[in-house]
Order: structure tokens, then C-alpha cells, then sequence
């Protein structure tokens, strides 16, 4: 099925939203990894989307994680008395 349209998830939203709101670098390579799984999935390239989605989906995970670990410190940080 070569040249039809795959169906493989980008995250795309996911990954500008880690951006802006949770780790930075993290979102950029999710943002980029999302654009590749978008066009992987317009060439009908369905293993290279998979890859690209997956990854793109790990990366946001692990986005998550941090921006949650740093909120966490800056939390406890500002809550501790001095």
C-alpha cells in the first residue's frame, strides 16, 4: 500500500504545548520528530511514521516528567521556610 496515507499519530499539539509550558529543549525535538511522522504519514511511509511517532511521543513524555519535577522543586523551594 505503498503512496496511500498513514494514520500514525504526531503528537504535534502535544509537543507545542511541552514547548512552551514543560521543557523547552524536550518540546523542540518532539515539534521536529512530530513534523517527520506528519510527512512519513503523507508519503504513506508507515514504518518511518510509526518510528517518528513514537519517538515524538517519548520525547513528550519525558517533557511531562521534567516540567513536573521541576515544578515540584520550585514548589518546595519557595514553601521551605528560611
Amino acid at each position: 500500500m505503498e503512496g496511500a496515507r498513514s494514520n500514525e499519530k504526531t503528537y504535534l499539539v502535544w509537543s507545542i504545548f511541552n514547548t512552551f509550558c514543560c521543557c523547552f529543549p524536550l518540546g523542540v525535538a518532539a515539534i521536529i520528530y512530530s513534523c517527520r511522522a506528519d510527512t512519513a504519514n503523507a508519503l504513506g511511509d508507515g514504518t518511518k511514521a510509526r518510528e517518528s511517532s513514537r519517538t515524538a511521543r517519548n520525547l513528550n513524555i519525558a517533557a511531562v516528567v521534567i516540567g513536573i519535577i521541576c515544578l515540584i522543586i520550585i514548589i518546595v523551594y519557595y514553601m521551605v521556610p528560611k
